[in-house]
């Protein structure tokens, strides 16, 4: 097995934890002390702070607007299914949203819609993955594993950018 490496840092809205190796990015952590998603450092892992320069990079380009799309190489850990949401997720543009049903649709099963909220859930590497962008039908922001306050933020973040 691969050496995992791991760095942090500060973004404007929250502590981020990024893991990955050499086959791409496993996990961004957005530590928000608000979702019920944890994230531990493990004991074999190696603090490498010059691996994750671009990534770092890229995410400041990010929060500073000038950022849409990311560029990072992903080394995901999931179902087949999981990996082909996660994959329609990156298609959503930078500043729009999308409802889980119309996830749903664009993977070619439209009665999918809680199916797309549960591989969301498991998205290990959100913002990259922007499953941030995903919300209920009724416009409602709902389910976002590191807490429903980032996720309003990033979209309202987003939107702003887009107006100016």
């Amino acid at each position: 097995m691969k050496q995992i490496y791991y760095t942090r840092f500060e973004s404007p809205f929250c502590p981020i934890t990024l893991a990955g190796n050499e086959d791409g990015l496993m996990h961004l952590h957005l530590h928000t002390l608000d979702g019920k998603r944890t994230f531990a450092i493990k004991k074999d892992w190696i603090e490498n702070d010059e691996f994750f320069l671009d990534v770092v990079n890229q995410i400041g380009e990010y929060f500073e607007g000038s950022r849409k799309r990311f560029d990072v190489k992903l080394n995901l850990d999931g179902t087949v299914y999981q990996k082909r949401v996660w994959a329609a997720l990156q298609s959503i543009p930078f500043g729009e949203c999308r409802s889980y049903k119309e996830m749903a649709v664009s993977i070619s099963n439209e009665r999918a819609s809680r199916a797309v909220g549960a591989a969301n859930g498991k998205n290990p590497i959100p913002l990259i993955i922007p499953c941030h962008r995903v919300i209920g039908s009724n416009g409602n922001l709902t389910g976002f594993a590191h807490g429903l306050t980032i996720k309003g933020k990033l979209i309202e973040f987003e939107q702003k950018v887009c107006m100016n």
